[in-house]
């Protein structure tokens, strides 16, 4: 299968790059800055270079793929128009690229809790970019799962997590975001479903196969 990930450098996707890769996949990872191309290299993924906010249309970057996926993010210390540029914006782009192109399948990486108030400033804006992005790949007629996970750490993975359509707030491993992006994309049954992700105590593929099954 071939893959895009925009947001190619980011610190999930650099941990995905190579767990696709040992599955079989071939990996292109939109990057902005050059000096980024020789790690994304070193993680198995060909480096494509792609402002994602500066370009309109990033349709021929992204070229033909069997599935793409959202990794990209304005980052801490960005202000609240970037939060619009790129949090939301930027998946907009790829929804209209994989639409323009033929990819049907659609992988994103959400925000815990993307819905709620969250009062005023900076926050509030990145959860409603990322709210809306949300709901424009749902209202695409893509082949779409959207993955909210809690708050990010650097520990390493454990495999296991809990996942649902509304967890309470936890932490979780970029290693294990990545992992369970990994596990979606080989599985159908998550097309279609929105799911929040935190440490848990159930395997990557049977709280998968578990929330699937319930429908959630």
């Amino acid at each position: 299968m071939e893959i895009v990930i925009a947001g190619g450098h980011g610190k999930v996707a650099m941990r995905l790059h190579p767990l696709l890769v040992a599955s079989g996949h071939s990996v292109r990872a939109l990057i902005r800055n050059p000096d980024q191309a020789s790690a994304v290299r070193q993680a198995g993924a060909a480096p494509i270079i792609c402002d994602i906010e500066a370009l309109g249309d990033i349709s021929d970057a992204v070229g033909s793929a069997h599935a793409v996926i959202f990794a990209a993010g304005a980052g801490p210390g960005s202000g609240a128009a970037r939060k619009l540029t790129m949090d939301r914006d930027g998946a907009i782009k790829l929804i209209k690229a994989a639409e323009a192109n033929g990819i049907r399948r659609y992988l994103m990486i959400g925000s815990f809790h993307a819905d709620d108030d969250y009062g005023e400033g900076v926050y509030r804006t990145y959860k409603q970019a990322k709210s809306e992005a949300d709901r424009a790949l749902r209202e695409s007629g893509l082949d779409y799962t959207i993955i909210r996970p809690g708050r990010l750490t650097e520990e390493p993975g454990s495999g296991r997590i809990a996942l649902g359509p509304r967890l309470k707030g936890a932490e979780i491993p970029r290693a294990d975001v990545a992992a369970l992006l990994a596990a979606v994309l080989e599985n159908d049954g998550t097309i279609g479903r929105q799911w929040e992700a935190t440490g848990g105590d159930t395997p990557i593929g049977q709280a998968i196969a578990e929330a699937a099954k319930l429908g959630r």
